[in-house]
């Protein structure tokens, strides 16, 4: 297995096989008493010096380091290749696959940035399968690992992975004190006019919204425009006006919503990211939804591109019944609520029987569904399953509309007063009154 020869016995051996003394190899840039410490493992060489010996040894310097042939080291990088490739055409499966390849392979283990690039594309195609318990425990092993002095811009990513599958799953908490404390760290050391750092600030305020703390999010959500703006970059600037969007929609303010979105989204274009494209568009859709009901055909006909687009993207089964969960909004202003059924069953079959954030999404719409359809009952049943998850889940803003639209709907099918107050008092617990 590759690794268990040092780099000086690697050398050792190379040398004598080609019948070269230390005096040899090391003429005319190095002195053989130089070569023998590298030899006995005295010295490490300077990477520079590397290239060297890897040159007149007629070798390659990943092999002197790693004891990997090069061929083998093509081969794992072909492969990464393929997955990468895989991952952003939308076969997360397949991907994953990939991954786990190069990760099975023993000799990747002696090439560091080799497996840790194979890592953090193994946790990116888990969560575009919907495998979060797998993904958030290779990105905490990630976090652990990863240094911000090193590569602060990659730290960043995996924090931000790290705090989006969290609250995904539910755990917003969890979420919220990922972002936190990596965003400190990077205050701290002062890099906080950085990519990263407004990265982080946009993934914190998702979670601040989720949670319902909606005044540390619009304080937030001004800090980062403000920073994202003195910085000037694509990314930064579009992360702020997309998170920003999200907190407009959040108060109703949508006609803003629609503005910071319509901002954010040629900026996305010049950075290519097919997969957040497709995702801001989903948010720009539905701001369209909620800000002007006249045009939800344009909505609609907006969605179903992005349908399109997504299963030729790095999209995972989330994006995808993100996507039936707005068309299906769209289908119910159009007066077309059976179609929303369909569509909202879709997406629950896509997402599993995991309570999710996005499932109780889905909930939420098929339950106005069934109201348009007049089925009562069904209604009250999937959106008692809403509010449950919501609350579940720490979304506590989310899941007390919930309860009051439950509470409202039992209000107007005559129901008993006692569920109704039930409905009304779990409202008022969950918005902290």
């Amino acid at each position: 297995m590759a690794g268990q020869e040092t780099l000086g016995q690697r050398i050792r051996a190379l040398r004598i096989r080609q019948g070269v003394s230390q005096a040899q190899l090391a003429y005319p840039e190095l002195s053989d008493s130089y070569i023998s410490l590298i030899e006995s493992d005295k010295r490490v060489p300077a990477p520079s010096v590397i290239e060297l010996l890897a040159a007149k040894l007629n070798c390659s310097a990943t092999y002197l380091v790693s004891g990997v042939s090069e061929e083998v080291v093509d081969e794992l990088r072909v492969t990464l290749d393929y997955a990468e490739i895989a991952l952003q055409n939308g076969a997360a499966e397949e991907a994953r696959a990939r991954f786990a390849d190069v990760l099975a392979n023993t000799d990747a283990v002696a090439l560091p940035e080799l497996l840790q690039q194979a890592r953090w594309g193994h946790a990116l195609a888990l969560e575009a399968a919907g495998a979060l318990e797998e993904a958030i425990a290779e990105l905490r092993r990630l976090t652990a690992e990863t240094s911000a002095e090193a590569d602060l811009e990659q730290w960043a990513k995996v924090h931000v992975a790290l705090s989006r599958c969290l609250r995904e799953r539910g755990d917003i908490s969890a979420g919220v004190e990922v972002a936190e404390e990596a965003l400190r760290r990077l205050v701290a050391s002062g890099a906080e006019s950085t990519d990263g750092a407004v990265h982080l600030g946009s993934s914190l305020l998702a979670a601040y919204i989720e949670r319902g703390d909606l005044v540390r999010a619009r304080q937030l959500a001004e800090q980062l425009i403000a920073r994202a703006e003195r910085i000037g970059s694509p990314l930064a600037r579009m992360a702020a006006y997309w998170e920003a969007a999200y907190i407009a929609e959040v108060r109703g303010d949508y006609e803003e919503g629609l503005t910071l979105a319509e901002r954010a989204l040629p900026l996305l274009g010049v950075l290519d990211d097919s997969r957040n494209l497709s995702r801001l568009r989903m948010v720009y859709a539905g701001l369209l939804l909620r800000a002007h009901p006249e045009q939800a055909e344009q909505a609609r006909e907006l969605l179903l591109r992005i349908r399109e687009q997504i299963n030729s993207s790095s999209a995972g089964e989330i994006d995808v019944a993100l996507c039936l969960i707005e068309l299906a909004r769209a289908e119910t202003a159009l007066g077309r609520p059976a179609d929303a059924v369909t569509l909202t069953h879709e997406a629950l079959d896509l997402l599993g029987d995991s309570p999710r954030r996005a499932s109780a999404g889905a909930l939420t719409v098929l339950g106005e569904a069934y109201v348009r359809l007049g089925r009562t009952e069904d209604a009250v049943e999937v959106l008692t399953r809403a509010a449950t998850h919501m609350e579940e889940m720490e979304s506590s803003r989310e899941a007390a509309q919930a309860w009051f639209d439950l509470a409202e709907l039992l209000g107007e099918t005559g129901a008993a007063d006692g569920p109704r107050l039930g409905a009304y008092r779990r409202a008022l617990a969950c918005a902290g009154l």
